[in-house]
């Protein structure tokens, strides 16, 4: 079963955590399909490693991540939270990219109060906008959005810069401005993490960055701090890095042949074969 737009608005309000993996390409949001998972982000960061070979540095542009949105919408049909960083550009530009990747086939927009070029948010060397200016920004969101049921997902970068209350201060004034969710990044502490779930009036995501500057806690704890959605961006990225990076320095020390790999017929199953196959003979000449 898959949930449509409307249905990930409503499912912020049961009180229990929807986790949502990070996805990078087309073939990693079947694989998490597959696996049971019903709502994915398509991460910024994971498409500018993957598609670039490149740092999470405000590299990647709107039309190179429209083109990763649509081809994963067209493989999967479960809500995509789509990572659109600073929004590439002022409040017009937000609009205009809110536009692009709606069609493309996002059910959620991520925007950030980074000052452009961004970096990832447990790097060091970031800046922040205005609150004001920001807020300008979610306004354009979502007047550009087609449809209530389209969500904008607002995070603010600020603990790093100005501390942990000026974050939670932004998370409320970004609620206030018309953001459906609020994600602070990289709190540095429980009591951190506390904060930002209890007194942000919205729902809120919590981010799980391995090697990250947010410890990494239970699903049944995130409930108990009243965390709304456990976002892993880029796990599958690392799982991927790590076991490619294995299996072939196993092929470079000699090695020639592997077990430990998806079979022949798992790959063609995961692909769809059996589906273009069906269409193959349904068109025969």
């Amino acid at each position: 079963m898959t949930l449509d737009e409307g249905d990930l608005r409503a499912r912020l309000t049961t009180g229990e955590v929807l986790v949502v993996p990070g996805v990078a390409n087309a073939l990693t949001a079947k694989i998490a399909v597959d696996v049971g998972f019903d709502v994915l982000y398509v991460t910024g960061a994971g498409v500018t490693n993957t598609h670039l070979g490149m740092p999470d540095m405000g590299l990647l542009t709107l039309t190179q991540m429209a083109d990763h949105v649509s081809a994963i919408r067209d493989v999967v049909d479960v809500p995509l939270i789509v990572d659109a960083d600073t929004g590439f550009g002022n409040a017009v530009n937000v609009g205009h990219t809110v536009r692009v990747l709606q069609r493309a086939g996002a059910s959620a927009i991520q925007l950030e109060d980074q000052v452009s070029p961004k970096k990832c948010g447990h790097f060091e060397g970031k800046q922040v906008i205005s609150a004001r200016e920001m807020e300008s920004k979610i306004h354009a969101a979502v007047d550009a959005r087609d449809g209530r049921d389209f969500l904008v997902v607002a995070r603010t970068d600020a603990r790093a810069i100005s501390g942990i209350d000026d974050a939670i201060e932004r998370g409320q004034r970004y609620a206030d401005a018309g953001a459906d969710i609020i994600f602070v990044e990289a709190p540095v502490s429980l009591d951190e993490l506390g904060r930002v779930a209890t007194e942000i009036d919205a729902p809120t995501i919590i981010n799980i960055v391995e090697g990250g500057l947010t410890q990494s806690i239970s699903h049944a704890q995130m409930s108990e701090l009243g965390f709304d959605v456990a976002l892993y961006a880029n796990l599958a990225l690392l799982a991927m890095m790590k076991a490619v990076s294995r299996t072939l320095g196993e092929l470079a020390s000699g090695q020639a042949f592997f077990t430990d790999i998806a079979s022949w017929e798992e790959r063609q199953r995961l692909v769809g074969k059996p589906e273009f196959d069906a269409r193959e003979a349904r068109y025969a000449t």
